[in-house]
């Protein structure tokens, strides 16, 4: 098994990129998916609940709450963090063990890859990078919401130039869709020799 991630910072055009490798018929594991399947889980919620109670409505769980009373709260968000990023590593860890003596290329969708230190599960490492402007308009668009709020998101995050400094490719996503299924399947070329 050769497992490559894709990271970049928001709006940088990952998911895309992702979605061009499946196409071609290449497995994606999608970290963003595992989070939102644990916020499913009515264990994981009780314990998000013992820790944020305000993140409810009528005493029921509210993600968006939640994501209002960690946004701006650093140690919060470390808390949250805390609960969360175990249980990503173990389906990280499932994953890699299923498929380990498959043959063949595995892509891992993964924005928090180096944050997380699981670029050392990874073979190779591929960021997708694109100018500020466009980032922030995609993410304005996509998300509806402020420049204000993006910019936050953005400072939260490892910097796109460090991401592009430890990739073995890196990616430019402002390009149409078709040049950018050129540049996958250059990737994959690359990969398979």
């Amino acid at each position: 098994m050769i497992l490559a991630a894709i990271t970049g910072s928001i709006g940088c055009g990952k998911t895309t990129l992702a979605q061009v490798f499946k196409k071609l018929g290449y497995p994606v594991f999608d970290a963003d998916a595992w989070v939102r399947r644990l916020y499913e889980k009515p264990a994981f919620i009780k314990v998000v609940l013992q820790n944020f109670p305000g993140a409810q409505t009528n005493g029921a769980f509210d993600k968006r709450k939640l994501r209002l009373l960690v946004f701006d709260d650093a140690q919060k968000l470390q808390k949250l963090e805390c609960l969360i990023h175990p249980f990503l590593k173990e389906q990280l860890k499932t994953v890699i063990r299923k498929n380990a003596k498959k043959v063949g290329l595995f892509f891992l969708d993964a924005a928090l890859l180096f944050e997380l230190g699981w670029d050392k599960y990874c073979d190779f490492v591929i960021t997708v990078n694109v100018d500020k402007k466009t980032q922030k308009q995609r993410v304005m668009q996509r998300d509806n919401v402020s420049e204000a709020h993006v910019e936050k998101i953005i400072e939260k995050q490892m910097s796109q130039k460090e991401k592009v400094k430890r990739a073995d490719w890196v990616v430019e996503t402002n390009v149409p869709l078709n040049l950018l299924k050129v540049f996958a399947l250059e990737i994959v070329n690359g990969l398979k020799e």
